[in-house]
């Protein structure tokens, strides 16, 4: 999803405070990255490794050495220096109001039709505020067939086929007090650090598609506690038809993993058949994935303790 300096400005205007100042053509500029930058060394002519690709952000300090304590031939060319650089969104002055603008930044910008915004908001609120805003908007995401359930706090993935009874499975953990996410269709984000978290695309919020019974309203049936609006996604469980001859994992010493968004997301697999209670599977794999992300194995745990029991004797 394409983020431009007008877009910016257009959906963060009240939240973030801003307003523009200068570059009402270059609006259009693209913002490709979450990070921001604090170009203090590249305003006193210091531009080796000048990021340009963020959004520059202009604290108090760098304000004051551009309106009072900068000779101006060399602040000049140092702002003609760093906003040349190619894929410079845009510069934003925090903590600022209209008199205090600096005029050589005004002008610099203009020259060089770089977009100026300021926002009256402190440099930490600034930056926090806007970091966020720009991960959650610029973060890589897909959307895959599912359903996305909160159990006991973990935000688990269920995945099969169509018909399998994926959702029938999460009416059960509804019905024993977990919370719904998403179904049918789940939107995931890779945001930093390697958390994928998922959301529910908008025109499917807390409405559910059961075969038989058609949409149901799960807010409605269940109540405002039975619906969240996104979790962490750190179990993934695949729903699988019983097939006779199929090797299925008994013992839980060897592991698997799906990968969404290069990251690596534990990986259970259910066979489905008659008689099986898969949300209450679903919750001992959700206890235990819980244990396993403290350190504790109880498949290894249990390993270790025949080993030692049989050396015994």
């Amino acid at each position: 999803m394409i983020l431009t300096v007008g877009s910016l400005l257009k959906e963060q205007a009240d939240q973030l405070k801003l307003e523009l100042v200068t570059g009402e053509k270059s609006l259009g500029r693209e913002i490709k990255v979450s990070e921001l930058n604090r170009p203090g060394l590249a305003l006193i002519g210091f531009s080796d490794g000048f990021r340009a690709e963020r959004i520059q952000i202009i604290g108090v300090g760098e304000q004051a050495y551009c309106a009072s304590r900068a000779p101006a031939k060399e602040l000049a060319e140092s702002l003609a220096t760093m906003l040349s650089f190619p894929g410079l969104p845009c510069l934003i002055l925090s903590h600022n109001v209209k008199t205090k603008t600096p005029t050589a930044l005004i002008a610099a910008c203009r020259k060089f039709g770089v977009p100026l915004l300021r926002s009256s908001l402190d440099t930490a609120t600034l930056t926090g505020e806007l970091s966020e805003f720009l991960e959650s908007r610029l973060a890589p995401r897909t959307t895959v067939h599912g359903v996305l359930v909160d159990v006991y706090g973990l935000g688990v993935l269920i995945q099969g086929e169509a018909g399998i009874g994926k959702s029938e499975c999460a009416l059960e953990l509804l019905k024993r007090g977990h919370i719904l996410v998403s179904d049918d269709a789940v939107e995931i984000q890779h945001r930093r650090g390697g958390i994928l978290r998922g959301y529910c695309p908008e025109p499917l919020k807390h409405y559910m598609e059961v075969r038989g019974l058609g949409v149901i309203d799960i807010k409605l049936l269940f109540g405002i506690g039975s619906i969240l609006d996104r979790t962490r996604v750190e179990l993934a469980i695949r729903l699988e038809p019983w097939a006779g001859g199929t090797h299925y994992e008994r013992t839980g010493l060897d592991s698997e993993h799906a990968e969404i968004l290069d990251v690596s997301v534990p990986l259970i697999r259910i066979p489905v058949s008659p008689g099986r209670n898969l949300a209450v599977l679903i919750e001992v794999a959700a206890l235990n994935q819980r244990l396993r992300s403290k350190g504790y194995f109880s498949a290894e745990s249990f390993n270790q303790k025949l080993i030692e029991r049989m050396k015994a004797k």
